[in-house]
């Protein structure tokens, strides 16, 4: 008898809280208003369920997206606090999955693979490898399996940049899906965020979440 493969949780935070848009990682395909088409993993079974969680790096966007039209994307600060609580959504999906979600999100070539009981032992790892997510960290576990998302090594405070109203529109359907919050609820969490406070998206975001 086959034995199964070991599941593990993916942790996100900015649009793959949206599962459609999780779903081009994992089946393949170009997200709605996106410049990107994504292979999807080797393994292509949708994850079996998701559930909230609260993460306790602080959100905020920084950089400039190809994907998303020159617009910021989400990172979480690597320097956890226990005040902070980002809204975030977690996957079950297997071992490799989660390697080919990472292959995908940074952008490697050619053989890859994350020695994930390392960085369950040593709570984080830093790839080392120069892409914008190159640092893995776990989160404890749920339902014996593992948890795990990721961000930049650093925290990016001379990056920080506003999300395009596309990429933005995703991460509040993604709230509304997972959290089933209020207007004003979304627009109080994310105005207070590094990318949108002071930027003008700020003085969109009431007709962004209404839309």
């Amino acid at each position: 008898m086959l034995q199964e493969e070991p599941k593990v949780w993916y942790a996100c935070y900015g649009s793959n809280l949206l599962k459609e848009r999780f779903s081009c990682y994992i089946s393949g395909g170009k997200p709605a208003n996106a410049k990107r088409v994504y292979p999807g993993c080797t393994n292509k079974t949708l994850p079996e369920k998701s559930k909230s969680i609260s993460i306790s790096g602080e959100l905020y966007f920084a950089k400039s997206s190809k994907t998303w039209s020159g617009g910021g994307a989400g990172f979480i600060k690597p320097d956890f606090n226990q005040n902070i609580k980002t809204l975030g959504r977690m996957y079950l999906i297997t071992q490799q999955q989660f390697v080919d979600l990472v292959q995908q999100e940074i952008k490697f070539e050619g053989d890859f693979d994350i020695d994930l009981k390392q960085v369950i032992k040593n709570a984080s790892l830093d790839m080392k490898n120069n892409s914008w997510y190159g640092k893995i960290i776990y989160l404890g576990e749920e339902e014996n399996c593992p948890i795990f998302t990721f961000t930049n090594e650093e925290y990016l405070k001379d990056e920080i940049n506003s999300p395009h109203e596309f990429y933005l529109k995703i991460i509040i359907e993604g709230l509304k899906e997972t959290y089933c919050m209020t207007n004003t609820e979304i627009e109080n969490y994310l105005k207070t965020k590094e990318g949108i406070k002071g930027f003008p998206i700020e003085t969109r975001l009431q007709q962004l979440i209404k839309a």
